[in-house]
């Protein structure tokens, strides 16, 4: 059974305990810039979105690396980074259509859902982040979040 982080941002109260849960099991760092998942904050409109990565079933980022760094997983179907493989050239970054990679120094930060035990999910006491069998998420809702998030990947990137 596929599991997805799955995201409400109807729910989301840029509380942004997701972000300082994921740096601290992923890069032992209270720090929410080495998170694998960010708030986006549109204060005028009081909306508040978690940027995740939605498991792309024909990922950009994969295409996009030249040194087959970015894999997919095939017990889990997660896009993995092979660390030893990656050159650090930050290519992965701009071809996620969904602003879900964040490069450091071209390392990519990239969601490989914690094993499957998402700490995110944890910290998101309003529920905005939920990590459940992929059935249970209509594909409508996961439609109109993925336009939601292309709109303000393209909204920042302009």
């Amino acid at each position: 059974m596929v599991k997805l982080l799955l995201v409400e941002p109807e729910k989301c109260t840029s509380c942004r305990l997701c972000e300082l849960g994921c740096a601290d099991r992923n890069a032992a760092s209270f720090r929410p810039s080495r998170s694998r998942v960010r708030v986006a904050v549109k204060a005028e409109e009081a909306f508040f979105f978690p940027m995740v990565c939605i498991q792309c079933e024909e990922a950009p980022c994969i295409d996009a690396c030249p040194t087959e760094a970015l894999v997919r997983d095939p017990k889990t179907n997660v896009v993995v980074l092979v660390e030893d493989k990656c050159e650090e050239c930050g290519k992965c970054e701009p071809a996620c259509h969904y602003g879900a990679i964040n490069c450091i120094d071209g390392k990519p930060l990239k969601c490989e859902l914690c094993g499957g035990d998402p700490e995110c999910v944890r910290f998101c006491a309003p529920g905005a982040l939920r990590f459940e069998p992929e059935e249970t998420w209509p594909g409508p809702q996961r439609d109109h979040y993925a336009r939601r998030l292309m709109d303000l990947v393209a909204e920042a990137r302009s």
